[in-house]
């Protein structure tokens, strides 16, 4: 039997840190109590933290799943400090890891299928239950995931990857398949390094240059730098004039959503991941014309591991992807930044006081 924590910690100290969103555009930093695992829980002392898109668009109020007030973060890197007595053997003391941070209902039509990354009651980490934006946390051990080898800030990108890995799953992406992805924030680079782990020929296209130089060296056959190409005409050239076999959605604007459904292939497969901010209008008649597979893809199911391994085998550029790093004590105010200013900004980390750049 594992002995029961909480003596880990001097007996004053029971207080931690952790980053509110207290509201649209406002965050705080508040003390609240260190969390004591349960009998099947572990103990993460969180070592990094990633921003997402949409703790962006919670903290901008465009978000429609947020919930207010809530501690943010759900893209961990960490390392296990204590657990309960009925954790099993293969989860020690010191291990890196990070963290699957859905939790589902089990019930819902979603669950009984076994697609409970599509659960009606999902409750995201930082969206509708607490987040990992602060010193501890504490979590059933079914929902760790080890690497022996990666860094914390590694560990905090996998989650990130899993759901573009899960999006070109989700668009059944083969060695045959042309695949274009609009959108090369970290989402996209996923499902743009999944396609590419697949043996497709891929096209990144973005109107950032840096972002379309970091998704070259993940392996994108070609790049569009869409605001100064035409992107119509380049996807013509690239692809004989068919389109793109596959293509898919990773920014969530209404002419990006219009943009794929125009440009994939006849009998071709749109893959969404971004959640449009605003109603999308669609000519009907050119999907049912093109015989279009339009496919929505949410979180991930089974890619952690797979995930995990792609990043164990170095093929990711993982300090290029990382924009920024900063404390604690910065982070509210580095989101407001990147809400006045997204240029350039591919993933902002939280560093828990780990040494670790």
């Amino acid at each position: 039997m594992k002995a029961c924590p909480r003596t880990i910690f001097p007996e004053k100290i029971h207080k931690m840190k952790a980053l509110y969103l207290t509201a649209i555009g406002e965050t705080a930093i508040r003390e609240i109590n260190i969390p004591i695992p349960g009998p099947e829980e572990v103990l993460v002392k969180i070592g990094m933290v990633g921003f997402c898109g949409g703790d962006l668009n919670g903290f901008k109020g465009l978000f429609e799943l947020q919930e207010y007030p809530n501690i943010l973060g759900h893209e961990v890197g960490g390392t296990i400090v204590d657990m309960g007595s009925e954790v099993p053997e293969r989860f020690q003391k010191g291990m890196k890891v990070t963290v699957y941070p859905y939790q589902n209902c089990g019930t819902c039509i979603s669950c009984r299928k076994e697609r409970k990354n599509a659960c009606q009651d999902n409750k995201t980490m930082g969206v509708r239950r607490p987040g990992a934006m602060t010193e501890y946390i504490a979590l059933h051990w079914n929902d760790v995931f080890v690497s022996t080898t990666l860094s914390l800030k590694a560990l905090a990108l996998v989650e990130p990857l899993t759901v573009g890995f899960h999006a070109a799953a989700r668009g059944r992406v083969s060695q045959d398949d042309t695949v274009a992805v609009i959108g090369c924030g970290m989402v996209g680079l996923g499902a743009l390094a999944s396609a590419v782990h697949r043996g497709a020929k891929t096209i990144a296209i973005d109107v950032d240059e840096s972002k379309l130089a970091i998704a070259k060296k993940i392996g994108a056959s070609h790049v569009i730098q869409s605001n100064i190409n035409n992107l119509h005409d380049t996807l013509m050239e690239i692809t004989g004039g068919d389109g793109p076999d596959v293509i898919i959605e990773a920014v969530g604007s209404p002419i990006t959503y219009r943009t794929a459904v125009e440009e994939v292939a006849y009998t071709g497969r749109v893959v969404c991941i971004g959640y449009a901010k605003s109603p999308v209008e669609f000519n009907t008649g050119l999907f049912v014309r093109k015989e279009i597979e339009i496919l929505g893809s949410r979180n991930c199911t089974n890619e952690f591991p797979e995930v995990i391994q792609y990043l164990e085998a170095g093929r990711f550029p993982i300090d290029e992807v990382i924009s920024k790093t900063v404390s604690i004590d910065d982070a509210g105010e580095a989101l407001a930044s990147w809400a006045d200013n997204p240029k350039g900004i591919i993933k902002i980390m939280v560093n828990f006081n780990h040494p670790e750049s």
